[in-house]
């Protein structure tokens, strides 16, 4: 694994990390989540760990998709990632992800994602509900957005705007 590869998932899962929180400047946007998770079966922080898990893993898969270097990750369109969040079949997402994990917490949470994707029944469905969520967030920013056409850029800056953490 290349060193830009480890960087490319190191800002995608910065993006996955600061999604919610940028959401949640609604608050009643949280409390709907919740409601939807709990409506699931689902834990409301497992589920938006997953959440923050998916989207990295689909904004990995849209970048290696597109041969895209870690140094222009800024420049990939959100509503690709949002369209591979529920277009592209689970073990898609998988693909090409790095051996090891700066961050433990990232590693465990693939691990998960990778249990969900092999037990199928009531956890495929479960994938399914959270990439509907998770595409419904990274919409919810891109209606936000100044501009017609946000990128992931423009997500991690209204992040650093917002003090959220790095």
């Amino acid at each position: 694994m290349t060193a830009d590869h480890d960087k490319l998932w190191r800002h995608c899962a910065h993006l996955g990390r600061v999604l919610l929180p940028l959401v949640d400047q609604e608050p009643w946007r949280r409390a709907r989540r919740h409601e939807n998770l709990t409506a699931w079966g689902i834990d409301t922080a497992a589920g938006e760990r997953m959440i923050e898990i998916f989207a990295a893993l689909a904004a990995h898969a849209v970048a290696l998709d597109a041969s895209l270097p870690a140094t222009e990750f800024e420049v990939l369109p959100l509503k690709d990632v949002a369209d591979a969040a529920t277009g592209k079949r689970d073990y898609e997402l998988l693909a090409g992800l790095p051996d090891t994990f700066a961050d433990d917490r990232d590693g465990q949470a693939v691990n998960i994602f990778r249990l969900y994707v092999y037990r199928n029944g009531q956890y495929s469905r479960r994938l399914t509900q959270l990439s509907t969520e998770l595409r419904h967030a990274l919409l919810v920013l891109a209606e936000r957005a100044p501009i017609r056409s946000p990128t992931c850029g423009d997500v991690l800056r209204r992040a650093a705007q917002a003090h959220l953490p790095q």
